[in-house]
């Protein structure tokens, strides 16, 4: 693996600016969209319309990434961020905001994507826990100090101004990418030189199994996850009465613990293996979601998000890992464009059940909802998914 400080510019340090400027939108994005409409379930749109963009453009970026290299993806991927960062500020309608969320979620699809081939290339299975949970744990330090300053800017200057200077902390971002990433040749022989959708084809065909049974547990778990990001800002607001800078203050301190465990995850997952770190996580998490119902203030509010923090960091770079290590070395970026369109499914569905649910019965019949799917995700794990610190069984899996 490359020494770490070499990734520094190339990976962590735009991941990390990205994860601020997302953070800063996390607090905001919610409100910001309530001053269109006055439904949950539109709202929860609104969040979810990333994830659309995302799941659309999955695999497509997964396949353009043999065609135009890393760099031209990742480069591609962080302009598009930026500019529908910028224009979400400046939508004067609600339908804007969702034009402009599928845009930032095809700019991440290739941002996510391009950044996982190359880190998969660079690390061998024996140390990519800690390598992916360290990726994990740049994007937890962005995302512990965001939330705080997105509320604190957008109980200043207003709702809008999160997303302009969150567009700006993406184009910083897209610069470093420009200046120093290196395109180079996959290490793996074969990669990139097969048609992509025949590749792909034959990559789910070959390793379906792995594909229905990981593919599962990731979308739970990315449901959980992404509802989180909703619920706590809508809780927060509408039934607490908080404002949006306390808001930002409550996800800040969830990501704090969060970010916390980054280091301890990949040493569990190297050591003990991937399901020592994914099984009890999920379950925390599932707890503290439970808890959200029972709170009554910003105290208690903090408490359960901190303990859904603690679970979630638990966690750090799980996915990213296991995603890794079933991915074929002839079929990297096709295999993780499939990898990336399942977790992205559930990211998309987490917010939408958030909304529905909080129309039909309140958020806190919602928030129970996210407790029985993070409940799920931990039996999925714990009974169907095998452990894949274990030297793999055919050729083709890591």
């Amino acid at each position: 693996m490359r020494d770490r400080a070499a990734l520094l510019l190339p990976v962590y340090l735009p991941t990390m600016l990205l994860a601020f400027g997302q953070g800063m939108l996390v607090p905001a994005l919610p409100l910001y969209a309530g001053t269109f409409v006055d439904s949950f379930s539109l709202i929860s749109l609104v969040v979810t319309a990333a994830g659309i963009g995302t799941l659309v453009a999955d695999v497509p970026a997964g396949a353009m990434l043999a065609r135009i290299g890393r760099k031209r993806a990742m480069i591609i991927g962080t302009m598009g961020i930026a500019v529908a960062t910028a224009a979400m500020g400046a939508a004067s309608q609600f339908p804007e905001l969702i034009v402009y969320r599928l845009v930032f979620g095809v700019g991440s699809a290739l941002w996510n994507i391009s950044r996982m081939a190359y880190l998969t290339d660079v690390t061998t299975l024996a140390e990519r826990g800690r390598a992916l949970s360290a990726f994990g744990g740049v994007s937890r330090i962005g995302t512990f100090v965001g939330p705080a300053v997105g509320g604190i800017v957008a109980a200043q200057w207003g709702l809008a101004m999160p997303f302009f200077v969150a567009a700006a902390i993406a184009l910083a971002a897209a610069i470093i990418a420009i200046r120093t990433v290196e395109e180079g040749e996959s290490r793996f022989p074969g990669g990139g030189r097969h048609l992509p959708w025949s590749t792909l084809a034959r990559t789910a065909r070959n390793h379906s199994r792995e594909l229905i049974t990981a593919g599962s547990a990731q979308i739970f778990v990315q449901m959980i996850r992404a509802g989180r990001q909703l619920i706590v800002p809508l809780y927060g607001a509408n039934v607490l009465g908080l404002d949006v800078a306390q808001v930002g203050a409550i996800v800040s301190i969830s990501a704090a613990i969060d970010m916390l465990l980054f280091i301890p995850a990949g040493v569990v997952m190297d050591r003990m293996g991937r399901k020592w770190a994914t099984v009890p996580s999920f379950a925390i998490m599932a707890v503290g979601m439970a808890l959200i119902p029972l709170a009554a203030d910003f105290t208690t509010l903090a408490l359960a998000t901190g303990l859904i923090g603690l679970g979630n960091g638990m966690s750090s770079g799980t996915m990213m890992t296991l995603g890794a290590d079933l991915a074929p070395r002839d079929a990297i970026g096709e295999f993780m464009g499939v990898w990336r369109l399942v977790g992205d499914a559930g990211s998309t569905g987490g917010p939408f059940i958030v909304g529905a649910i909080a129309d039909a019965a309140g958020l806190g019949v919602a928030a129970l909802t996210l407790a029985g799917v993070g409940v799920v995700a931990s039996l999925t794990l714990a009974v169907f998914v095998r452990e894949t610190l274990r030297p793999p069984l055919r050729p083709g899996i890591a």
